[in-house]
């Protein structure tokens, strides 16, 4: 890791090329392991472009597979890759794009269990999730870790960016996640890609500002966003930048249970079937019936039959539930569907259940 080889000197003879740019901070790429979580629609471009830009080693945990409303945003994947985990279907384009470089992957949820024994193997964290607990649980494992966390997160036309836990000069050490949102927004107030929609492109715009910073914190060129979120309307081309400081009250000293922290339902008090148990009823006749409480564009690619309620209409059209007992509630992967029972039992329905894993578990479960 000393020097860069003759193919490797023409390869990133335009980052050579740049003031303050020489081989030593191509050699801090080469040498730089890089975790990715998320290969989806921020972790698509950020992928691609610490790929391109020679950065040594890149992990990337996901447990998704491509699926046809990927393709609008997620670039790193084709028509071809449909039904393959994305772990696998980016190891495979980024190493054709740079084989100069090594790629790890992980088919996994990245949960407390695994977050630290992960994080210890990778020097910079690029959070390419969706979901705010992921997001805290990347952010509280980055400060355990002492490694930065490049902050992201897109919905409809607005787009963020920010640098959290980031080691200064004077030793001190940058605001985190916590810093900038000490508690997470009201379960429901704030609906995800999937419920809210995106515009495609700007996935790629955020993602490639995240891939920026990382590229920026670990040559050591310009100033990163440490401190400052970087907020982008994509609608109106307006963005601004808000500066915030560390709180003394913000202390981070164990991982928790991020889903009981952020008001999402504890799957485990949610009465609920497998997809096993699912598609045996299907192939007995038992009699069930059906809520799907994904979007209508998701309901028109992929169902499993059913009443379609989303969950953001649930409360006004409640009338619409059927009332046929047993009812099983599903959405993508499960988190959803869990809100909806967790509703629709305190609104006296009786045996109602969540479709654990969702549509995705069963199409999995099919193909075994």
């Amino acid at each position: 890791m000393n020097e860069l080889s003759p193919p490797e000197y023409s390869r990133y003879a335009r980052h050579l090329q740049l003031p303050n740019f020489s081989t030593t901070e191509q050699l801090k790429l080469k040498s730089a392991r890089v975790l990715v979580i998320g290969a989806g629609g921020l972790g698509a471009p950020v992928l691609l472009y610490l790929a391109a830009a020679g950065v040594g080693h890149i992990g990337i945990i996901d447990p998704d597979r491509v699926n046809s409303s990927n393709l609008q945003r997620q670039v790193l994947y084709a028509e071809e890759d449909l039904g393959q985990l994305k772990v696998e279907a980016a190891q495979k384009r980024l190493l054709a794009l740079n084989s100069l470089i090594e790629i790890e992957i992980y088919p996994n949820y990245f949960t407390k269990e695994n977050a630290l024994d992960l994080l210890h193997q990778y020097t910079l964290v690029v959070d390419g999730t969706d979901n705010f607990p992921t997001r805290y649980l990347v952010n509280d494992a980055c400060v355990l870790s002492n490694i930065p966390y490049i902050y992201g997160s897109i919905f409809r036309y607005e787009g963020q960016v920010s640098v959290f836990n980031f080691a200064r000069e004077d030793g001190s050490i940058g605001p985190n996640y916590r810093d900038l949102f000490p508690t997470p927004p009201p379960p429901g107030q704030v609906p995800n890609c999937a419920e809210g929609g995106v515009l495609g492109v700007l996935a790629g715009i955020i993602g490639s500002l995240q891939a920026s910073e990382a590229i920026k914190l670990i040559t050591g060129i310009g100033q990163v966003l440490d401190g400052r979120l970087y907020i982008f309307d994509s609608a109106s081309f307006n963005s601004h930048t808000i500066q915030f400081k560390a709180r003394p009250e913000t202390l981070i000293t164990e991982l928790i249970n991020y889903e009981l922290f952020c008001g999402v339902p504890a799957m485990e008090g949610i009465p609920s079937i497998d997809a096993s148990t699912f598609i045996q009823w299907q192939k007995t006749g038992k009699t069930y019936q059906l809520l799907d409480v994904r979007q209508d564009f998701e309901h028109e690619v992929d169902q499993l039959g059913g009443v379609l309620i989303p969950l953001n209409k649930l409360i006004d059209d409640i009338a619409q539930v059927p009332r046929q007992e047993p009812l099983i509630v599903y959405c993508r992967i499960g988190s959803r569907s869990a809100k909806a029972v967790e509703y629709l039992l305190s609104q006296g329905f009786k045996q109602v259940y969540n479709l654990e894993g969702g549509i995705e578990a069963v199409r999995k479960q099919e193909n075994v």
